[in-house]
């Protein structure tokens, strides 16, 4: 394989409907998906492959442009903030401070994209914990159980 090839790519949706597509990547997988060649050659798609063409369908279908990046591929702060939802100084911040790794080669900092996938990765499982406790915490307090009461209208 080329270089170029592994090189982030972002496609736009096609202009024409996406239904038979999406209606395919729907149905639950019944043993293995094929891709077919216009000579009739077939070649089994392994689960992976097919995941990403589901989401890329999924995501084309709403519109919305899709994305392909290697995990190699290494980002810009503003590229790393655009793709966590936070802004630049936010994640200069988070760089710093080192939650995520990276490389200064002059002035510009370069992230690699697989380094913010697992931050992204930890981060949403800090949450997540976090949102368990809380729901604990109310448990234990029997605060499911009070209700307010019924606001009156004169």
């Amino acid at each position: 394989m080329m270089t170029a090839e592994l090189a982030e790519r972002t496609v736009l949706p096609p202009g024409t409907p996406l239904d038979q597509l999406v209606e395919a990547v729907r149905r639950p997988l019944s043993g293995h998906v094929e891709l077919v060649e216009a000579g009739g050659q077939r070649i089994v798609l392994p689960d992976e492959v097919f995941e990403v063409l589901r989401l890329a369908v999924l995501a084309m279908a709403s519109g919305q442009a899709v994305t392909i990046a290697p995990h190699h591929q290494t980002l810009t702060t503003q590229e790393v903030a655009d793709l966590l939802g936070v802004s630049r100084p936010t994640v200069v911040r988070l760089l710093e401070r080192g939650e995520i790794p990276f490389e200064q080669p002059g002035r510009h900092r370069r992230v690699l994209l697989r380094d913010v996938l697992l931050y992204q990765e930890r981060r949403q499982h800090q949450q997540r914990s976090s949102l368990d406790r809380l729901v604990e915490i109310s448990e234990e307090a029997d605060l499911y159980e009070v209700t307010a009461e019924p606001h009156k209208t004169r």
